[in-house]
């Protein structure tokens, strides 16, 4: 099998000399050449860190005989954008990065990807792209920031605040708890929609088993990039396309997880896009048949 970079280099002699002016080799060219998309940026913590494991997917995508390019289109944060106008941004945001992902992939072909988010809208727009683009394709997610003392995570912060505004706590005491709420770079620590959506890519399977919730700052998630690296070249020689292993089934299957999770009702926004560009057709009612298949103690 011809990979797509190799069939695109005959028919687009400008492509060869472009890529060695940023660094590429002869060799590099003859590669099986896999983008890498992430969300890198200093957007919020969700995404500040996530170069670290591009790089790391970059190396595993080199040791098995691959060329890496990396490609940002970053993402917002849905708890910076609360309580004011940038909440009407959130949503679109997704969109808006799924189209750069079929973007860059369509404008210069790969013959596979690894892609690499964390959070809220970014997990579920990669997983929007890759239906779309539909090109052999691994998730590597940036995995959950540590609690801070005594499992305080982000999402006490308004229940706290609201204790200020009634005077039951000091000024003091919610500056403390905001000073300490995010210790570590990472998803929140809590299953909102960043926990819930990087459980569904492990669950549609698109991620190495085990992987989704990673603590960000464990030395593992870098070892499981450089791996997923490994798994992208792998993909590309066999051209095994999400749409071959993704079915009706497999979102049966994750929407089962879903319920035993507890996962965010986000995912009713999320679940049915992603499905949509896969060639799917799937509804609240298919969240509610199947969640009431799932048992819940008496």
């Amino acid at each position: 099998m011809e990979l797509r970079s190799q069939q695109v280099r005959k028919i687009a002699p400008e492509m060869d000399p472009l890529k060695m002016g940023m660094g590429w080799s002869v060799d590099d060219l003859e590669r099986p050449q896999i983008i890498i998309e992430s969300t890198f940026g200093e957007s919020h913590p969700g995404s500040a860190h996530l170069l670290e494991l591009v790089d790391q997917a970059a190396k595993g995508i080199y040791e098995s005989g691959g060329r890496g390019a990396r490609y940002f289109a970053t993402d917002t944060c849905d708890g910076m954008s609360q309580g004011h106008d940038g909440g009407n941004y959130s949503l679109v945001s997704r969109d808006m990065i799924c189209n750069m992902i079929e973007i860059h992939n369509n404008a210069t072909p790969y013959d596979a990807g690894v892609f690499v988010a964390s959070c809220d809208k970014a997990v579920p727009a990669h997983l929007m792209g890759i239906g779309r683009i539909n090109i052999p394709s691994i998730v590597i997610t940036g995995g959950v920031m540590d609690a801070g003392p005594d499992l305080l995570t982000l999402e006490q912060i308004g229940m706290y605040s609201a204790m200020c505004k009634r005077g039951e706590i000091s000024e003091e005491k919610i500056t403390w708890y905001k000073h300490h709420a995010c210790p570590s770079c990472g998803a929140c620590s809590f299953m909102g929609t960043a926990s819930t959506m990087q459980i569904m890519a492990e669950a549609l399977g698109l991620m190495l088993p085990g992987t989704a919730l990673m603590p960000a700052t464990s030395k593992e998630l870098k070892i499981k990039a450089r791996e997923a690296g490994i798994q992208a070249v792998w993909l590309a020689r066999n051209g095994l396309t999400p749409r071959e292993m993704i079915t009706m089934e497999s979102f049966e299957n994750a929407i089962m997880v879903h319920a035993a999770i507890s996962g965010s009702t986000n995912s009713l926004l999320h679940i049915p896009a992603i499905a949509h560009e896969l060639g799917l057709t799937i509804d609240a009612h298919t969240f509610d048949r199947i969640h009431k298949k799932c048992p819940l103690p008496s």
